[in-house]
């Protein structure tokens, strides 16, 4: 693969968007896997995938189906932090974020902690941004519940 073809002009812009859609959903590894799947597919189907409106969205969806098929129905995503862990991390955030649903967790994460705007977040996911907004607003409703954080503060 040559550093200009289109392909590789495109795997550097979509791997950063999958990885973190991905591990949001699915935590680190299997979000990495799931990642990296994803592109494998996408550079073996690149003639199709191509000419999508939306590539980035369509290679998500292969990259979360591929792994939800792997998944056990409630298993854990996020570990909980050891005191070596950098930064700080609220020690109730991991298993506050693991009984989000998976749109939830994903919007919470990509606009909350990666900074993407509803609209970023919505085209990898492949959702309209208003489906975000509403997934961002329950979720952080949720974790203020969860973390007994009082959100007039």
């Amino acid at each position: 693969m040559v550093d200009d073809d289109p392909y590789s002009v495109f795997h550097r812009q979509a791997e950063p968007l999958l990885r973190v859609a991905l591990v949001a959903a699915y935590g680190t590894q299997r979000g990495r896997e799931a990642a990296v799947d994803a592109l494998v597919y996408g550079w073996e189907h690149w003639e199709r995938i191509k000419v999508m409106e939306n590539p980035i969205g369509y290679l998500y969806r292969v990259g979360s189906r591929r792994t939800r098929r792997l998944l056990s129905r409630r298993q854990v995503v996020f570990a909980q932090p050891t005191p070596q862990d950098e930064p700080w991390v609220e020690p109730g955030l991991p298993s506050a974020l693991d009984r989000l649903s998976p749109g939830q967790r994903q919007a919470v994460v990509l606009v909350h902690a990666y900074g993407h705007s509803f609209r970023e977040a919505a085209r990898v996911l492949g959702v309209a941004p208003s489906t975000i907004q509403n997934h961002c607003d329950r979720g952080l409703r949720k974790l203020r519940s969860a973390l007994g954080v009082n959100a007039d503060v």
